[in-house]
């Protein structure tokens, strides 16, 4: 439980540099940047932990994966919107 709460303080940080890094709007202003972030983080970790067996041991290797999977969903929700 204490990773789930660690990986959404993450995502918070993440969310905004990934939408600094990816051009374009994404849906919810800055609030939907922090939330796409905390699921980016999320998904991440998740992917990152199944994958290479990464554990969140430094906040520097968080916050790389965090923006990693950040830069993800913004770039599937960014390319999914149609208007």
């Amino acid at each position: 439980m204490g990773a789930v709460i660690g990986w959404i303080i993450i995502g918070l940080i993440c969310g905004a540099i990934a939408g600094a890094l990816v051009p374009g709007r994404t849906p919810g202003g800055f609030i939907g940047t922090i939330v796409v972030g905390i699921i980016g983080a999320l998904l991440g970790g998740w992917i990152f932990g199944a994958l290479f067996n990464f554990t969140a041991d430094s906040w520097i290797g968080s916050i790389i994966v965090g923006i990693i999977g950040a830069v993800i969903v913004l770039w599937v929700l960014r390319k999914a919107d149609v208007s």
